[in-house]
């Protein structure tokens, strides 16, 4: 369930696809799925604050709410960080209560089509509002490139994860961050690519190092899918490894990365970003971190 690259194809083109082909992609259904995993969240020092009364998130489309509840537009109501959908029951409504409360008390400082690099900027805004926990998603748009050499190198990543994660303790030193693992994109290639809808909306550009040319199965496409795949576990273990050096983050232990999403979990306007379902079931999997 990730983001697109920064180049997005045209929307009026992306949007025409997309609604023409609602009535196929209602009739496939589900596809493969199962409860959201039960996290096993990295150590932290007994001081963690599990019932933290503020947050802010940080990230991607996947935290806008990108294509979540309408064609081509962010809808943060539905983020599973700080959402206010009583349908997802985002991380901050969970925490802080449903209601002006929570919205009172929770920041969404994610841009759809961020990268890693990005992150820095966002969470130099998120520290201004000293949350007492920030959330992060980010780094499917690294992988997600025109091409397997245009991806961000994991040593360039890992710097850019630890610059911005400096950034907020020196602004907010007491913060504390749960970081969610990057979703597995070729889960996303695994659940869409017999259906025509997908290859359809996929050919206008979405993540093109794991979703181009979908149907095709030769050495050098199999071998482009799994370089990107391999990149993401890369990136995940960057971002765990920076965690462990603060003592005031923690991980999701792989879990968004592990979890077996089907395509009801998923955008029906472009089978790409999580859908409400989708974003419900990142709630479960931060939730359970946050609080373990």
């Amino acid at each position: 369930m990730p983001t697109p690259c920064r180049v997005r194809p045209r929307p009026a083109v992306l949007a025409a696809v997309a609604l023409a082909a609602l009535p196929a992609l209602a009739a496939c259904g589900g596809g493969e799925e199962a409860a959201a995993p039960r996290p096993k969240a990295s150590p932290t020092p007994s001081s963690w604050d599990r019932s933290p009364d503020s947050v802010a998130a940080v990230g991607d489309s996947i935290t806008t709410g990108f294509d979540s509840c309408q064609v081509l537009s962010d809808c943060p109501s539905v983020s599973w960080s700080t959402g206010d959908s009583p349908e997802v029951r985002s991380l901050a409504a969970r925490l802080l209560g449903d209601g002006a409360s929570a919205r009172a008390r929770s920041w969404n400082f994610a841009e759809t089509g961020a990268r890693m690099s990005d992150l820095e900027g966002q969470m130099r805004l998120a520290a201004a509002r000293r949350p007492e926990l920030v959330t992060v998603l980010a780094g499917a748009n690294d992988a997600c490139r025109g091409s397997v050499k245009g991806m961000t190198p994991v040593e360039t990543f890992r710097e850019q994860f630890g610059t911005a994660l400096r950034t907020l303790r020196r602004e907010s030193p007491k913060t504390q961050v749960y970081v969610a693992s990057i979703p597995d994109l070729k889960r996303l290639w695994e659940v869409g690519r017999g259906t025509s809808m997908a290859q359809e909306i996929w050919k206008l550009g979405i993540c093109p190092t794991m979703l181009g040319e979908a149907e095709a199965m030769d050495r050098k496409a199999v071998e482009r899918r799994r370089k990107v795949r391999e990149r993401v576990e890369e990136y995940n273990e960057a971002l765990a490894e920076v965690c462990a050096r603060d003592r005031r983050c923690r991980t999701d232990g792989g879990a968004v990365y592990a979890y077996r999403f089907g395509a009801r979990q998923l955008s029906r306007w472009d089978l790409f970003h999580p859908g409400v379902d989708g974003q419900a079931r990142l709630a479960d999997i931060a939730y359970r971190a946050v609080t373990a």
